[in-house]
């Protein structure tokens, strides 16, 4: 059944007015921009009431299948509530890694007994979910895992460790990367991926202490821990391939998320405020020569993020490049933003060395969001990941 304009037009509205009518009171605490700086748990409790009652409403996994708890109605529907959410600002959804990468993965590679399981929990943030596939000694190398897991009965026994897992602390289950063999062909071959479950005994994740003060990361510990040998997914061995499949969600490569924001986002328009309050030789900045050709930079670059964006949704558009829109997306979004908040912690002057003072400019918001936005260079493929494969898969160039 085709959707009406009216249909799209009337629901927009009737999004646009709940966001607008249910967005939370300040809580009197400091929300976190991401869900990699969750640390309190009045901040994660706070961010799963309010995606359970985002969820309840009907307003993330639209378009996931209505029969594993979904809408079951067409991706346009969460595009323009999603839209709704930034617009009026609202708090992100913490469970990101289930919104975003274990559940478009369970969808298109679990079996139905998966998605009965997994996908309602993941929507409602009753089941939070956290990633383990970095370790201390292999943070980008993925293929070079060690933390093992070996075959005994109907279980595996893990032994190991994985770092960054965000939310760790709190999460029910964990997409982990896994050595089930050192005998194979490559260190490829001989890793597998599991759906596990982290109340087993003998998984311990640690809070990290960032930077910033916060808790967000861990580093979480397997020691003779037993999964159930149901939870893999895939056959043993083949763990590289569902890794793959999984960061081209965690990338925007490949659709099929939940929606919803899945930051706190700050805009070009939040840098030109900014630009406008502070102040150079007693005038405002933005009357600065050199600020304005750097806001221009900036503005522009922000609307070519917003163009490429639109355009990989029209196959004739993007059939020069295959791929070469999704691919450069992370690595696009989480550059500008580094470098928008360095920009915006430049316009303060001084003013800009503080971050817990109380004369710190916006709370020191400037400063903790320019601390954070490396996490987005990092995640999902360094900077200098992303470069490589853009390089290879795009333009063709050799390796190495």
């Amino acid at each position: 059944m085709t959707t009406t304009q009216a249909e799209l037009k009337e629901f927009e509205e009737q999004a646009d007015r709940w966001f607008l009518e249910n967005k939370p009171a300040n809580p009197g605490f400091i929300l976190p921009e991401t869900f990699m700086e969750v640390g309190t748990d009045s901040q994660f409790e706070f961010l799963r009431d309010w995606q359970n009652k985002v969820y309840e409403n009907g307003y993330v996994g639209m378009a996931w299948p209505k029969e594993y708890g979904g809408g079951g109605v067409d991706q346009v529907f969460q595009d323009i509530a999603t839209k709704a959410m930034a617009k009026h600002r609202v708090p992100f959804l913490p469970n990101t890694i289930g919104l975003n990468w274990a559940g478009p993965l369970i969808l298109m590679m679990g079996s139905d007994a998966d998605k009965a399981k997994y996908i309602k929990g993941i929507l409602s943030a009753e089941d939070i979910w956290c990633q383990g596939f970095s370790e201390p000694d292999h943070g980008s190398d993925l293929g070079s895992a060690q933390c093992k897991a070996v075959k005994d009965g109907d279980e595996y026994v893990v032994n190991g460790s994985k770092i960054w897992t965000s939310l760790g602390s709190y999460a029910k289950y964990m997409i982990l990367l896994a050595r089930t063999s050192q005998q194979s062909s490559s260190k490829y071959a001989g890793l597998s991926f599991f759906l596990a479950p982290m109340q087993a005994e003998g998984i311990e994740p640690r809070p990290i202490k960032k930077l910033t003060g916060e808790y967000g990361f861990c580093q979480t510990f397997f020691n003779d821990a037993r999964i159930p040998a149901s939870c893999m997914m895939g056959n043993e061995g083949e763990g590289w391939k569902v890794a793959m499949a999984t960061l081209t969600f965690e990338r925007g490569a490949t659709g099929g998320q939940a929606g919803g924001l899945a930051m706190m986002d700050l805009t070009i328009d939040d840098i030109v405020e900014l630009a406008r309050r502070a102040k150079r030789n007693g005038r405002p900045a933005i009357e600065d020569a050199h600020v304005r050709n750097e806001l221009v930079d900036l503005i522009t670059e922000s609307q070519n993020n917003s163009l490429m964006a639109a355009r990989a949704k029209v196959p004739a558009l993007a059939s020069d490049w295959p791929t070469s829109i999704s691919l450069s997306g992370k690595l696009r979004s989480s550059e500008l933003k580094r470098r928008m908040c360095q920009f915006a912690i430049s316009l303060q002057g001084a003013n800009g060395a503080r971050y817990v003072s109380k004369d710190a400019v916006d709370g020191g918001m400037w400063q903790r969001s320019y601390l954070n936005a490396f996490s987005g260079t990092i995640g999902g493929g360094t900077t200098q990941i992303q470069h490589n494969i853009i390089g290879e898969r795009v333009l063709g160039l050799p390796k190495g």
